[in-house]
């Protein structure tokens, strides 16, 4: 299994723990969904889409950091036969939004990307943005594994898993990121009854007069009435 596929297994664990779930376009998506009271669609207040607004407009990095960054978040997700590279899904402009939404997030980030630097010129004797891509790789193999990393690493290890973190999170949380993962949400399905050879097992039938009210893809808009007596009537 290769490392991309490992992001993707990891990452589609993390789902239900709510990893960092910030949506990564800078541009402004359109949102479906219900309209709550007071809100706007999917529930964004007017207030928060003043400050997202704010924060898309501002920026963190400088571009020296972007041009690391983009390298970094392209050797953690590549471009494969099945989806895009993370540059082509903007991971660096999310990464960049998240700094500014998460302020705790800056220091290490910051501290992570001029410890490159330092790597760089004492193994190299120039800056990271100046290596070849062998040399990079040299670099993050010091901190990308933990189990074999040099104790002392510890801190540029700490620094790779955020990076790691965000890059996954940046690249899931797109369009391109949903449909190579296979995920696809709250998806209606049809139900035909309780399965025959489960009815079997347990000496029961379906009754008969359920049948008609059984969801069927034409009918998954409508809610099921109940009489008083709790019998569907509709």
């Amino acid at each position: 299994m290769n490392r991309r596929e490992n992001l993707k297994l990891l990452f589609t664990g993390s789902l239900g723990a709510g990893l960092f779930m910030t949506g990564c376009e800078t541009e402004e998506q359109a949102v479906s969904g219900q309209i709550f009271d007071g809100g706007t669609p999917g529930g964004r207040t007017a207030e928060e889409k003043a400050r997202d607004a704010k924060l898309l407009a501002d920026s963190f990095f400088t571009e020296e950091e972007r041009k690391k960054l983009d390298t970094l978040v392209d050797i953690i997700m590549p471009s494969d036969s099945e989806s895009p590279a993370a540059t082509e899904l903007k991971v660096t402009d999310f990464m960049d939004f998240m700094m500014l939404d998460q302020p705790n997030y800056q220091t290490p980030m910051r501290g992570g990307l001029m410890w490159l630097d330092f790597e760089a010129d004492e193994k190299f004797g120039k800056p990271f943005n100046e290596l070849s891509k062998d040399q990079v790789i040299e670099i993050i193999e010091l901190v990308a594994w933990p189990d074999k990393a040099d104790p002392a690493y510890e801190g540029g290890v700490r620094w790779f898993n955020l990076l790691r973190n965000l890059t996954c999170t940046g690249y899931f949380t797109t369009e391109a990121g949903w449909k190579y993962m296979g995920y696809k949400g709250n998806t209606p399905n049809v139900w035909d009854g309780i399965p025959q050879q489960v009815l079997d097992k347990h000496g029961l039938s379906n009754p008969e007069k359920y049948m008609a009210f059984y969801l069927k893809p034409e009918d998954r808009g409508k809610v099921v009435e109940w009489d008083d007596e709790g019998n569907i009537i509709g």
